[in-house]
């Protein structure tokens, strides 16, 4: 997010969040700034195109959607995909990893990985396609809610389940205390983490520095919606986007099931939410 042209995106991202918030089921956030620290870091590109970056994101999405696309036992449908990642309605937003990753001009340069090296490397937040990991002692207590490995090749599967057995020993993966770990394995990993409230809140600090100086506002005032100097739109917006930051803040504590219980008024609903179970089983 911050890695734009565009003077009003502070405002743009708020407007956006609230409605994606409200009205999507699931939403894979992919970050401008990640992507291009991974395009010069990870691919040792100096100056990243739009096709270059672009590329990753494609890679993802199509990668995301595998089992869907080739015949499988498990995870064949949006509906099954969904119930396992998202056990809460309003947590919905998903970060990507993705290894090895490469260029055009590097495909024909990847070298040999095992089993246990992508989903670990999966796990790394260099890989991390979204850059809401601050160090900090509070970003340090953020937590996985679900995690989806989908992994291509030819794999054993006692190799999948002896990288599972390893990757918890190690103790690589902090789960939510007030769920079952869930870690499938079907590479590309879609995973839910308390984690990318930071990015959110990145989004809400850059509004607040903007609407404070009533900056750029005349440009929304031109559209019906914010007519008569009516602002309300933001107001309610940043309202939404806080209680979504307090949300994922909460699950990282262990008694994340009754909040919002004693106040109703801080959990917001919204049409078009799905609700699903994560499921228990370790595939």
């Amino acid at each position: 997010m911050e890695t734009s042209d565009v003077v009003v995106q502070p405002y743009n991202s708020l407007l956006t969040l609230k409605r994606l918030t409200l009205n999507a089921d699931c939403v894979v956030v992919l970050d401008n700034t990640a992507l291009n620290r991974i395009a010069v870091e990870r691919l040792h590109l100096s100056n990243p195109t739009f096709a270059q970056t672009n590329s990753l994101v494609s890679t993802v999405m199509s990668e995301g959607t595998t089992t869907l696309r080739y015949p499988g036992y498990m995870n064949n449908d949006l509906v099954g995909l969904l119930a396992s990642l998202i056990p809460t309605p309003r947590c919905h937003f998903l970060m990507t990893g993705y290894t090895p990753l490469t260029v055009e001009c590097q495909a024909n340069a990847i070298r040999k990985t095992t089993v246990l090296d992508v989903m670990r490397r999966l796990l790394q937040t260099k890989n991390i396609m979204v850059s809401s990991y601050a160090r900090t002692k509070e970003a340090s207590q953020a937590k996985y809610i679900s995690i989806l490995n989908i992994i291509q090749g030819e794999v054993d599967p006692t190799q999948v389940h002896k990288s599972l057995q390893r990757i918890r020993e190690r103790k690589l993966v902090n789960f939510i205390e007030w769920g079952p770990a869930s870690t499938q394995v079907s590479g590309l990993m879609l995973a839910s983490h308390t984690s990318i409230r930071h990015l959110f809140s990145k989004c809400l600090s850059q509004y607040e520095k903007l609407r404070k100086k009533q900056a750029f506002l005349d440009n929304y005032r031109k559209f019906p919606m914010f007519a008569d100097n009516d602002l309300s739109e933001f107001d309610e917006s940043r309202e939404i986007i806080e209680s979504l930051v307090d949300e994922y803040k909460a699950c990282e504590s262990p008694d994340y099931i009754k909040w919002g219980m004693e106040d109703p008024d801080q959990t917001l609903t919204g049409e078009g939410n799905a609700t699903g179970v994560t499921d228990p089983n370790i595939v």
